[in-house]
């Protein structure tokens, strides 16, 4: 398997496995609060990389009133982070190989703090956009560098890491999405203050990596052998058909999730639910990921070919969608949970990132690859569903299309999930 894959000499050392010489007491010291300060940094990454849309979702209508929003333009707005992932993401590798992964990571977190705390004062709907590109540019940079940073900090650990990864992001994105609502009720009803809270976890999470700031090298700190490794020669990425493959799937499962979390509390709100309990429900959506995140990369790890995974989680999609479909209200708990397992699409995707490639480099190329295609990829599923809805005056066509999207999204994450690399076919 991908993760069994030996490794070049210069990598092995960097997870954990002390290079074969004598270490000083102090240096193994600085060495374990260095690894402690990535795991919190980490954690506290993947807390901000989705309240800025989930409790976007939960206050939308409240917004759309505010800021004098029709249909469509709400549609714009949900379609939004994907544009900014797709064209911000791919200026990641560049910037980390510039300034170093943690500067770049302590800079977007700075942005998303930054953009979530003048967004809901911008004044118009102009203003809010931009504001929420801003923080949208820190997340998308934060999302292509996280595998890199797991990769490379953690290389014999990728499905542990990339699963407390997925499960810290699956949290933050429900208690965003389940405790918006009553927020902005506590702090006086205003949907300005609801939006804005957010912007202090964004603030906590810059600290950690302030000290690492100055570690721009493709290797943990302390470890002179592998700083003085050469650089791989970047691939030819477009010639792989697994990383052709992994970014329409992650493409396709980023339009369901973006829906999701910009529309689900919409639907239900629409079929009678009230405003507060359809927050949750999109909570208990997300929270989903929470145990899940944390199973499937460490699962998916184990197995020559993750296809099955994907099976499981398009299957739990169709269920979702159908029953969304027939009876919103009436079986709005099981809906949400079944698409909710079906969201765990995105860490399956972010743990077959670094599976299909055997280098830190390599795993930099795919990340941003994917990520950017895929999220290009997400750009109009948000903005037709808000047509759809304006237009038909119900949720029948923008349920059938999401349901109609889960077949090829299955497709192609089985095709991603054989067991190959994209470094063996991008030098055929």
């Amino acid at each position: 398997m991908p993760t069994r894959t030996a490794m070049p000499s210069a990598e092995r050392g960097t997870a954990g496995v002390p290079p074969v010489r004598a270490a000083k007491p102090g240096a193994d010291r600085t060495r374990a609060w260095t690894v402690r300060l990535v795991v919190v940094g980490i954690v506290l990454s993947a807390l901000n990389l989705r309240p800025a849309i989930t409790s976007l979702g939960a206050l939308l209508e409240e917004v759309r009133d505010g800021l004098g929003m029709s249909g469509s333009v709400a549609g714009l707005l949900t379609s939004v982070p994907p544009l900014c992932f797709a064209v911000f993401g791919v200026t990641a590798p560049r910037l980390a190989r510039r300034f170093g992964p943690a500067a770049v990571v302590c800079a977007g977190m700075a942005a998303i703090a930054a953009g979530l705390l003048i967004r809901p004062y911008a004044g118009g709907t102009a203003g809010f956009l931009a504001a929420s590109a801003l923080a949208l540019m820190g997340i998308a940079v934060s999302n292509v560098l996280m595998p890199v940073i797991v990769k490379r900090w953690f290389p014999d650990r990728v499905g542990s890491m990339t699963g407390l990864y997925s499960m810290a992001l699956a949290l933050g994105t429900s208690v965003a999405a389940a405790v918006t609502v009553p927020l902005t009720d506590a702090l006086g009803g205003g949907w300005q203050g609801g939006l804005a809270v957010w912007a202090a976890l964004a603030a906590a999470a810059v600290l950690p990596w302030l000290p690492l700031v100055r570690d721009r090298g493709t290797a943990r700190p302390q470890d002179p052998q592998r700083q003085a490794a050469p650089e791989h020669a970047p691939l030819r990425i477009t010639r792989s058909r697994t990383a052709w493959a992994l970014a329409v799937f992650f493409g396709l499962q980023a339009t369901g999730a973006y829906v999701t979390m910009g529309w689900m509390p919409q639907i239900f709100r629409d079929a009678g639910v009230p405003a507060g309990t359809a927050g949750v429900l999109l909570a208990v959506t997300m929270v989903m990921g929470v145990p899940l995140a944390f199973v499937i990369p460490r699962v998916a790890t184990r197995l020559p070919h993750q296809g099955p995974i994907v099976l499981v989680l398009g299957s739990c999609g169709l269920a979702g969608y159908a029953g969304l479909y027939l009876a919103p209200a009436g079986g709005a708990w099981a809906w949400a949970v079944l698409l909710g397992v079906s969201n765990c699409a995105f860490p399956l995707a972010l743990t077959m990132v670094g599976m299909r490639a055997r280098s830190g480099a390599g795993v930099a190329q795919l990340s941003a690859f994917a990520q950017s295609t895929g999220y290009l990829i997400s750009i109009p599923g948000p903005l037709l569903v808000g047509v759809l809805y304006q237009q038909s005056g119900g949720w029948g066509l923008p349920i059938a299309l999401m349901a109609a999207l889960m077949v090829p999204q299955t497709a192609v994450g089985f095709l991603a999930g054989r067991d190959r690399t994209v470094e063996d076919e991008a030098t055929r």
